[in-house]
């Protein structure tokens, strides 16, 4: 008998948050804007992580959450000699926020695009944050201004507020894939595998199919066939249906992202991965490929 999976005790949370409607109008302008604003180009490449190889976001968070809860603990366990730095770790942690942010915006108008869940609870963790900042700013000026007592205060609600922001990001990476490599469990076959009909592929028109489960690009040019996993590693759209091929590379248009027909490699982000990619041959009228690097 399948066991069946109970809701966590914070599941309700979720659910509302994915459910509030009454922000969807705004978030969809805001998240509009924000792609229109940043690219395809070098900043967006540079706020996505594409040139570290994963997205920047999640080690920003580190330094904001990092100093803003380490100034908490000192409250809890420093005594009067910690008060300054305290005050230094908030300013700390001021200082990191924009970047994060920035950082951040940048990965959920990407992850939202038709995606109503990722766009509500995205949008709420965001108003979290914003709250976490403005009660430690608040905090700190207490604490410049002699009120140490009332500057603990306001640091622990904006660590309730940093919880809060803190378990929705969680939400929005690890169920909604924001952020997450789109292609990792599904490298395609390790050896060769019957993947279509030469006589199925068209001189120059890219073709979807399906071996062992994997989605797969397939593009027959000057007696070659070149194939790529047919999901975009950046956010999973499909490359058959919203890819452009121009000379040796195609470009997915969900986001910009470009890659090389020949290996998949990355030319241009946000993506932040090679595009998986699979050696082909052709045996008997069939097109058969395995994964490249296999």
């Amino acid at each position: 008998m399948a066991t069946r999976r109970t809701a966590t005790p914070l599941q309700p949370l979720i659910d509302k948050v994915e459910s509030f409607e009454a922000i969807d109008e705004p978030a969809k302008a805001l998240s509009w804007k924000v792609s229109k604003i940043l690219g395809p180009r070098a900043l967006k490449d540079a706020l996505s992580g594409t040139a570290i190889g994963h997205a920047l976001h999640p080690m920003l968070t580190d330094v904001v959450i990092g100093a803003f809860l380490s100034s908490t603990a000192l409250d809890v366990i420093g005594g009067d000699d910690s008060q300054v730095a305290s005050e230094r770790l908030i300013a700390l942690g001021i200082a990191a926020y924009p970047p994060t942010a920035l950082t951040g915006l940048s990965d959920w108008a990407d992850g939202s695009v038709g995606n109503p869940a990722v766009r509500r609870v995205g949008m709420v963790h965001a108003a979290a944050n914003s709250a976490a900042l403005a009660l430690y700013t608040a905090s700190l000026l207490a604490r410049r201004r002699g009120k140490h007592g009332k500057g603990a205060a306001l640091g622990f609600l904006g660590a309730g507020a940093l919880g809060v922001a803190g378990y929705l990001g969680g939400h929005l990476t690890f169920v909604s894939g924001v952020g997450v490599d789109q292609t990792v469990f599904d490298s395609g076959p390790s050896d060769w595998t019957e993947a279509a009909s030469a006589a199925d592929l068209p001189e120059g028109e890219p073709v979807r199919v399906v071996v062992e489960d994997t989605p797969v690009f397939l593009l027959r040019s000057a007696e070659r066939t070149f194939a790529l996993h047919d999901r975009c590693n950046h956010r999973g759209c499909s490359l058959v249906g919203r890819g452009e091929v121009s000379g040796g590379e195609i470009e997915c248009l969900c986001h910009g992202s470009r890659f090389a027909l020949e290996d998949g490699s990355l030319l241009q982000g946000p993506a932040t991965q090679p595009q998986p990619a699979f050696e082909t041959r052709e045996r008997n009228g069939k097109v058969e490929l395995r994964a490249l690097h296999s």
